[in-house]
């Protein structure tokens, strides 16, 4: 298993993890909440039989009608009396302040309908009624109606409020540590490319010089052995350029996509199996603003990636096109290799990921750093599938306003 895919394993255990942590969370919050409820509709229906006997023994004995006040008022929640035609004879817990007002012309006390209205209605939508059937002292009968006491109703959401608090703390934890880390890699990756851009320099030079002390053995400057050893010393000087550039921010300069492109393809292609055909088709005229050996440096990599995905004999195609409204350079890069799962379109940019026994996995996350931080344009499959082959898809900006990001 690569490294990708076990640090994604090890992210869906601590989800699951998080999941069952969240749900047992919630699985007690409402058993307490269920018997919380069970005891309020216990004490509405001993408030309801008091109101009963209050209304059934009016002319009992003092201290008898004290006891069942003293039960009746001892309702923690909310509630309404009313009967089959929805007319309140009584109430308890609701709001002074609007249950009752005092007209300026008398004293009367009377009740704002409006409001007894939407709480009766929030009391229906919550609970079914207690129903309390009058025996004498009144007709038919009256329904009790209550609502969940505010302890309830807050404890219901509380779980709710407690997983989202932790979640965003957990988010911003995450997103500072990633910040961090992403930062102290950076500083790493930055020192180890000019340290080893600096101690490529001397062989390099050494190189350089053996080339030229050839030529003057040889007496031949065009021998194509000694021009592709050349040309490959300066590939040597152009990727040490590159890793000592590695941090600053790039010089971008106006070029021809094609005459770029056709130029890394034929020193690239005679380095590989000549049952690999290459093919550079599209518009010649179009330009775009490039850093050329950074650029060589993502078409190095997506080749390389297209040859290791083609297993024998194959093509890939490189196909230049201008999307003249969005000033944007779309280059096509289509290979005849053994293709990538749509689950994997993402995937395989990410660091580490890779499907050779033999690789760092960083190719395309680097390609992708490359255009999306230094040229601020976009790469992504485009197309592909299995046994068919792949289409990765690079947009450039062909008239951009460059401010480049470091890193």
């Amino acid at each position: 298993m690569n490294p990708y895919e076990q640090k994604r394993r090890w992210k869906f255990i601590l989800l699951a993890f998080a999941i069952v942590i969240a749900g047992a969370s919630l699985w007690y919050t409402n058993y307490l909440v269920k018997n919380i409820s069970d005891a309020e509709r216990t004490r509405a229906e001993v408030w309801s039989k008091s109101t009963r006997n209050i209304i059934e023994m009016p002319d009992v004995n003092d201290e008898y009608i004290t006891f069942i006040y003293s039960i009746r008022d001892s309702l923690a929640v909310p509630a309404i009396v009313a009967d089959s035609a929805d007319n309140i004879t009584s109430y308890r817990g609701l709001d002074s302040t609007k249950t009752n007002f005092e007209l300026e012309a008398d004293s009367i006390k009377k009740y704002d309908p409006k409001y007894f209205r939407d709480q009766l209605r929030e009391m229906k939508a919550q609970h079914p009624p207690i129903s309390i059937e009058l025996a004498r002292g009144g007709s038919g009968k009256l329904l009790v109606y209550y609502k969940d006491s505010m302890l309830l109703t807050q404890l219901r959401i509380f779980p709710y409020i407690q997983l989202t608090v932790i979640a965003i703390f957990l988010f911003v934890a995450y997103l500072v540590f990633s910040s961090s880390r992403r930062s102290e890699q950076d500083q790493v990756w930055v020192g180890l490319a000019k340290e080893t851009a600096h101690q490529l320099g001397t062989p390099i030079s050494a190189l350089m010089a053996w080339v030229e002390l050839l030529k003057a053995k040889m007496n031949d400057e065009n021998d194509p052995i000694v021009m592709e050893m050349e040309n490959d010393v300066k590939r040597l000087e152009m990727v040490a350029d590159r890793f000592s550039k590695i941090g600053s921010k790039p010089v971008l300069q106006n070029h021809g996509v094609y005459d770029v492109i056709v130029e890394f393809v034929e020193y690239f292609k005679i380095r590989v199996s000549d049952k690999i055909n290459f093919i550079v088709s599209g518009d010649q005229q179009v330009e775009a603003l490039v850093n050329v050996p950074l650029f060589d440096w993502v078409l190095e990599n997506l080749l390389k990636n297209s040859v290791n995905a083609i297993e024998g004999a194959g093509s890939i195609e490189i196909t230049i096109t201008e999307n003249l409204a969005k000033e944007q350079v779309f280059i096509d890069i289509s290979d005849t290799g053994k293709g990538i799962s749509r689950l994997k379109f993402d995937t395989v940019f990410q660091p580490g990921y890779t499907t050779r026994k033999r690789g760092w996995g960083l190719g395309l996350s680097l390609t992708k750093r490359i255009v999306e931080n230094y040229h601020q344009g976009q790469i992504f499959v485009k197309d592909s599938e299995l046994g068919k082959g792949t289409v990765f898809r690079i947009v450039l900006k062909s008239n951009l306003i460059y401010e480049p990001t470091t890193g």
